[in-house]
């Protein structure tokens, strides 16, 4: 796939980001906004990979490290661009940050109601673990 370029996020890129969730991605956070990306980005520098084609942004993925977990979020692909590689392009790059950054495992965060979803990540060999479950609390 030599066309695609991946790359990390920059602030400039914030806004072209949140439209680009807001058509490519599942379901909605309460971070998903110019302040909640800003601070990603500022804080980890490299977290948000960009996936581009022809300069137009085909695909997300966050892989942030806090030190002791690797964890995958926002993992979206354009809908134009679905089945074309991407998410695996994306992911071996997030893959190759956990492995520099000495991470041992990967957490990534799947909706339930979301099965092309659970295809991809399977077929890139993540399995369910279900006896986890999710606890959040909104500050």
């Amino acid at each position: 796939m030599t066309d695609l370029d991946i790359r990390c996020a920059t602030l400039s890129d914030t806004d072209a980001v949140l439209r680009f969730w807001r058509e490519a991605a599942e379901g909605t956070s309460i971070t998903d906004d110019h302040d909640g990306l800003a601070r990603l980005i500022s804080r980890d520098p490299e977290a948000l990979l960009l996936a581009e084609r022809e300069g137009r942004i085909a695909g997300t993925v966050i892989a942030g490290f806090d030190g002791w977990r690797c964890s995958a979020y926002r993992l979206a692909v354009s809908p134009d661009c679905r089945r074309q590689g991407i998410a695996t392009a994306l992911m071996d790059a997030a893959e190759q940050r956990f492995l520099a950054l000495g991470g041992r495992r990967i957490d990534a965060m799947v909706l339930e109601s979301n099965g092309q979803a659970h295809h991809t990540w399977g077929a890139a060999g993540y399995h369910r673990e279900d006896h986890w479950r999710r606890w959040v609390k909104s500050l």
